[in-house]
């Protein structure tokens, strides 16, 4: 690089900085110990946080919304325990049993242990209106008036006729979708599968699961009393299980928690096997390393201060992290190394060192950090302290490789340590370079051709909605769980409307079943429930007609009536029989499923869905028709519930996604532009980049790969990890005296390692349990598998194609010492 640029200033500071470090290393490494003991002190209470909640701003509606269920309500879900292995009998002596004890245990609320039916069977004719009420009493006339007619021996009836039908299925047909209906369930009187000779309990707790720490405390609770029972008196192979969302979120966690740590320690690994590999020194491995764990304690004591937590993208930072300093270190050792042993001393080298590899390391640090701002912008949480945290981790890496490792090379230069000389003329890199410069145009031909095949793909590529891809459910809580909804018959997690009044309550129900009318067949609600809506208005009107109804039944002869119909009569005659009743007459377990916890007011409206709640495409539609509902005093409310903080990722990762990765290309491209000095040079660094992105997008297309909301952050991730990549390459052949052959054997060995090392961060999570740290680690390596053949290959072809079509057209050109080739010019 030409010192008449600007930046010729910076290399020249970074070159002094070095050596000064090198000249003083105990006072560097005293600064260095300081800052790392200050970085793990604020790092120690670090936890990961994998609350979907969390990765929203706070200022959300659906954030505060579910903050305010949580207050009231405790939050929605429950600890459900499933007995298992036993005969319908012995499971319902089971949950007589256990219900009334795990009522009693502290952190227990109450428990459901029984449907509702008998109770909604018996009071089913006050949910019908009064108008259809009138009708059923109608029909019942008409068949009274004949059964009179035809006990009169005097009536002589012209005309054969049928007797009126006592069919009222057209009216019961109705009210069969209603919230007293679809609560009241099929199949008994437990909550039993005969056929999966299982039986449930749902244990509603005091707290909310958005507390891991609280959902460790019930669950611990109630699985202590579980194994203090004898539970061999239901049967020799009956056992227990637990699940619900207390119990998931646990298992979850567990899981991201444990990817997490195995990725770091197989990231670590994976780093330490491949330096030893490239350098062929333990001291080198150590001197890569140490700049490395001190720059991350110092990122980490960062977001110690700045956040207190890591979500599930940061929480991997770590590993990716470690792998890109490790670049650095690549780069800037064997480079000292090489200028070692071309005669120069220690100081020399880390000086010359520093100032042109370190300021390539600066400008790919600081394009990787301008990216990862990029995502900073964002307002989900998850990209925003991704983007800063990984911002500071790559400037933080390359100050601590100025601040350490000249200061390591200058006290083991002091004890005679000479690196391992390098044969830069042996080796792939060395073969390929000699390969390249004859074969350059059908290298360029036959990756061209490949790049337009893969990038003609990439309008093919979808984007996956559905949240259970991202989940673990090959845990057993996770399996379990999906099996209760159908035992329920109806979700067992409904979002909730929170409300201030009675009145209040009937309205929401009445606006929300107007949109379910409206939608028709599209409606994604299943039923809505209130406590006001389940006490029916009129009773006392309706009560006179039924016990007109029921005088009248009772009077009807059972044996003249069809034997299809004589149940219904029968059950009828029950019915009619009904009083009216308040909210304190609900069952106990039903009516405190509406009830805020001890010490709040106000009431809730239960929200059901028909759609899959992890299915992002339904859970938009159904946060739509739930949402923004207007009451008659002009305030709105919403439903509330992690289904809807789900629906607002999947808004806000669609919105900004395509904001976002312009302003990380501008950024790079501007951040490059102005540290490089040089439109041309910035435009030629950046194209391996963008066209490795194109051909990633059209390859995910061909192997049916999505993105999702968790992995599309690795687009802007590639964008600021391999942009690097070129300018090593640009700057060394731009050195005077350079030739391709020596420049690129060099170069392109650090270049692969230091993209093996970026990739390996990724490579660990592709062994995750995790789906969503699965899919990251996938494409992630793939990106910098795709990038490598083009920075490698097709980079080098392309620039060997330009110039010599500029050698021929009378550009200027630089020649290329021994082996006659030609390469790239710096202008």
């Amino acid at each position: 690089m030409s010192e008449t640029r600007w930046s010729g200033r910076f290399e020249a500071a970074m070159g002094s900085l070095a050596a000064r470090s090198h000249q003083r290393p105990w006072v560097a490494l005293f600064v260095t110990l300081v800052l790392t003991g200050l970085g793990g002190f604020f790092a120690r209470d670090l936890r990961l946080n994998a609350d979907l909640a969390n990765l929203l701003p706070k200022s959300f509606p659906s954030v505060q919304d579910l903050e305010k269920l949580r207050t009231r309500f405790g939050g929605m879900g429950n600890v459900v325990v499933a007995g298992i292995g036993a005969e319908p009998e012995q499971l319902k002596q089971f949950v007589d049993d256990m219900a009334p004890k795990l009522a009693t245990l502290s952190e227990i609320r109450f428990v459901n242990a029984q449907r509702p039916s008998q109770f909604f069977d018996e009071h089913g004719l006050y949910y019908v209106d009064l108008p259809d009420l009138k009708t059923i009493q109608e029909r019942i006339d008409a068949r009274f008036a004949w059964e009179k007619e035809q006990a009169n021996p005097l009536f002589v009836r012209l005309e054969e006729e049928p007797p009126p039908s006592l069919d009222f299925s057209d009216i019961q047909k109705k009210y069969t979708g209603g919230a007293n209906m679809r609560l009241a369930g099929q199949g008994g009187l437990y909550y039993l599968d005969p056929q999966e000779r299982m039986v449930v309990m749902l244990l509603k707790a005091k707290g909310s699961s958005a507390d891991l720490g609280y959902s460790k405390t019930v669950i611990a609770q109630v699985q202590d009393y579980l194994a203090k029972q004898d539970l061999s008196k239901y049967g020799p192979g009956f056992h227990t299980e637990i699940t619900g969302t207390f119990k998931k979120k646990i298992d979850q966690q567990a899981v991201i928690t444990g990817d997490l740590a195995r990725a770091s320690t197989l990231a670590l690994v994976l780093l330490l096997a491949y330096l030893i590999f490239h350098f062929r020194s333990a001291l080198s491995v150590g001197l890569t390393m140490v700049p490395v764990i001190a720059g991350l304690a110092w990122t980490y004591g960062f977001v110690g201060i700045a956040y207190g937590q890591v979500n599930l993208l940061t929480g991997f930072l770590a590993a990716v992290l470690g792998g890109l300093g490790v670049e650095h270190g690549i780069h800037l050792l064997g480079r000292w190394g090489t200028l070692r042993s071309e005669g120069m001393t220690s100081e020399e080298a880390v000086r010359e060192t520093f100032r042109h590899t370190g300021f390539s390391a600066l400008i790919s640090a600081l394009v990787a950090a301008l990216t990862f701002l990029s995502l900073s912008w964002s307002e989900f949480r998850a990209f925003h302290e991704f983007g800063v945290i990984a911002a500071v981790g790559m400037l933080v890496s390359v100050a601590s490789y100025l601040l350490i490792l000249p200061a390591l090379l200058g006290l083991v230069s002091r004890v005679g340590w000479v690196p391992r000389e390098h044969q830069s003329q042996s080796g792939p890199m060395a073969i390929l370079a000699r390969f390249l410069p004859r074969r350059y145009r059908a290298v360029a031909l036959v990756l061209g051709v490949a790049l337009v095949g893969l990038i003609s793909q990439a309008y093919r590529v979808t984007f996956n909605y559905d949240s259970t891809k991202l989940d673990d459910v090959s845990l057993p809580s996770v399996r379990l769980d999906r099996r209760i909804d159908h035992i329920l018959g109806y979700s067992a997690t409904p979002v909730v409307v929170l409300t201030d009044t009675e009145g209040m309550e009937r309205e929401v129900v009445n606006q929300l079943q107007a949109r379910k009318a409206k939608y028709g067949k599209d409606s994604t609600i299943d039923f809505v429930g209130a406590l006001e809506d389940l006490v029916p208005q009129h009773q006392e009107e309706k009560h006179a007609l039924l016990q007109s109804i029921h005088q009248k039944l009772q009077r009807i002869d059972p044996e003249r009536v069809e034997k299809a119909q004589r149940e219904d009569l029968l059950r009828a005659v029950r019915m009619t029989a009904a009083k009216p009743f308040a909210r304190e007459d609900l069952p106990v377990s039903l009516r405190r499923q509406f009830e805020p916890a001890a010490g709040q007011k106000g009431g809730v409206v239960l929200v059901y869905a028909n759609v899959s709640l992890s299915d992002g495409v339904g859970t938009r539609r159904f946060t739509k028709e739930v949402r923004n509902l207007q009451m008659p005093d002009g305030s709105q409310v919403s439903a509330a519930g992690e289904a809807l903080i789900l629906a607002d990722i999947l808004d806000m990762v669609a919105s900004e996604g395509p904001r976002i990765l312009v302003a990380a290309v501008v950024s790079v491209f501007l951040a490059m532009w102005l540290t490089l000095g040089s439109l041309r040079n910035a435009v030629i660094c950046m194209l391996p980049t963008l066209l490795s992105i194109a051909a990633l997008v059209g390859l995910m297309a061909i192997l049916g790969l999505q993105f999702n909301y968790l992995n599309i952050v690795v687009i802007p991730v590639l964008i600021g990890t391999t942009v690097d990549a070129g300018v090593h390459l640009i700057e060394r052949l731009g050195e005077p005296g350079a030739d391709f052959t020596t420049v690129y054997a060099e170069t392109g060995r650090a270049i692969t390692g230091g993209l093996l090392t970026s990739a390996i961060g990724f490579l660990a999570l592709v062994f995750a349990k995790h789906p969503g740290l699965n899919s990251i680690g996938d494409l992630a390596n793939l990106g910098f598998a795709v990038n490598m053949i083009i920075v490698l290959v097709g980079f080098p072809a392309l620039l060997l194609l330009v110039d010599r079509w500029r050698n021929k057209h009378g550009a200027a050109t630089t020649q290329a010492g021994g082996d006659g080739t030609e390469h790239p010019a710096e202008s």
